[in-house]
Parts: structure tokens; sequence; C-alpha cells
């Protein structure tokens, strides 16, 4: 007759081997899953590396106007967005700043186009072919600076002070002069990258597509660097009468706990003194 306790014994010692197996057996999951994941990382950064370079091409043009496509370019590839961003941004003191800032960089672009645009109306750049090789007598008198011919290039004292300022002449009445002289330290910057992009454009289709989603696109950066110097949105009146402790907070008893404890496993101990007797691999490979 067996004896109960070694019965109890074996007992106990058939459910930790079992925990054991399925000890095991979990971490074997997890290897392979992690190993799975690994493959599948890899195979999502080639497949990703495979798609940039099969559309490098194709992302060179994406629309069905050269001026937009210039455009684009503009945008991405100079630094016209991120000087405007910068000196929007600056100006926190307050709206009338940001406001009178939009307003000279949106103007100043329409101006800095419009020459270029009368330019190119008014057909091809005429070439001058006339023979200007013949002699010219040359009468020098005892007082150069009479002659109607002279071309005089020293500025007198008076006339520099009568020169107006350039950034008065950019500015706009009525507008802040914080954001005015900030505008025009930028637009200054970028002018010469608006002007390149659009001197390549002939076509007047294309070079009023640039001039018109230029200055539309440019208005709708500063509404989003405005929208992102908004402060965050306040707390709804009805969190502001929260009390701790109170209903509906976390130390409410009212609250359920959707966490459940893991079940434990078996004593540290218990498991060494068993395992140590045991091949766990040659178990599972049999029950398996």
């Amino acid at each position: 007759m067996i004896d109960r306790k070694e019965l109890a014994e074996e007992i106990l010692l058939r459910e930790n081997i079992r925990k054991a197996i399925i000890i095991v057996s979990a971490r074997r999951t997890e290897r392979l899953v992690e190993a799975k994941m690994q493959e599948m990382e890899l195979r999502q950064v080639i497949r990703n590396l495979m798609t940039e370079s099969q559309s490098a091409v194709a992302a060179v043009a994406k629309h069905d106007n050269t001026g937009i496509n210039a455009l684009e370019d503009l945008l991405r590839n100079s630094n016209l967005l991120s000087v405007l961003e910068t000196g929007y941004k600056s100006l926190t003191t307050n709206i009338k700043q940001r406001l009178s800032f939009r307003n000279h960089i949106l103007s100043a672009i329409g101006l800095s186009l419009a020459p270029e645009l009368s330019r190119k109306g008014a057909g091809e750049d005429v070439e001058i072919t006339e023979d200007i090789s013949e002699d010219i007598e040359i009468d020098i008198g005892d007082n150069p600076e009479d002659d109607p011919d002279f071309i005089n290039v020293e500025k007198d004292e008076e006339a520099v002070a009568d020169e107006p300022d350039e950034k008065e002449e950019f500015g706009i009445p009525g507008e802040d002069k914080t954001g005015r002289n900030r505008a025009f330290t930028d637009f200054h910057n970028v002018e010469k990258n608006i002007l390149t992009a659009f001197d390549d454009l002939d076509n007047p289709i294309d070079t009023d597509m640039f001039e018109d989603y230029l200055i539309k696109n440019i208005a709708l950066y500063f509404d989003k660097y405005e929208n992102e110097l908004k402060p965050e949105v306040e707390e709804p009146e009805e969190a502001k009468d929260a009390v701790a402790g109170g209903p509906g907070t976390a130390a409410d008893d009212s609250i359920v706990d959707t966490e459940t404890e893991e079940d434990p496993e078996p004593a540290a101990i218990e498991m060494q003194e068993i395992l140590q007797y045991l091949n766990v691999d040659d178990i599972i490979e049999n029950l398996l």
C-alpha cells in the first residue's frame, strides 16, 4: 500500500514539474516571438528603403504645373519657412507685432515679384546689337563737372540726409514698428531665394501660379505658427471643482481597479531543489 506521505510528495512533484514545463515553454515562446519581431522589423526597414529609392524620381514632380513644383522646391529646400517661423514666433509681447510682421511679409512678397512679373510680361529681354564702337569726341574744359554728360557719383551731405529710411519705405502706415523691423530684416534674408526660384519660370501661367500660391501658403503657415503659439486648452470647469479623495478621484473606493494580480510562481527554493534532479528539456521533448 502506498504511503499517503509518499503519494502527497509525488503529487507535489508532478505539479511542480508541470509548472516548470509551462515556464520553460513560455520562455521558449517569448524567444521565438522576439526573433520573429526582429525579423519583421528588419524586413520593414528594407522595404522602406526600397520604397524610398523607387519613389525618389517620382517625388521630384508631384504637380501638373511647373510653377507649383518650383514653389514646393522653394518651401522644402530653402530657409524661407524657417526664417519666417523664427521671426514670427519671436514676437510674443502682443499679437499686433505678429500681425504687423505678417502683413509686411505678405506685402513685401507681392511688391518684390511685381517688377519681375512686369518684365516677364513684356516679352523677351531686348538684346543690344547697335554698334557703339564709333569714335566719341571728348572735349575736356576747365571744369569737367559742368559738362552735361558728367556723371557725379559723389553724394553731398545734404543729399544723404534727405534720403528716406529704408525701413520707413518698407513699412505699412499704422502697423506696429517692432513687427515691421523684424519683417524688414527677415525678408531681406529670404528675398533672394524667392527671386531665384521665380526667375527660372517664364510661362505666364507658371509665374501667376507661383506668385498666388506663394502668398497663400505663407499666409497659411502664419496661421499655423499662430496656432502653435496659443496656450494649452484650459481644463473643464467641472475638473477645477474636483477635491482630492472626493467622489470620482483615484482615492475613491467606488472606483474599480481593473488590474489583476498575476498568479504567484512556485517558491524559488522549492523549484531549485526539484530542477537540480531533472533534465527539463528531456521532459518537454518526451511530453510534447
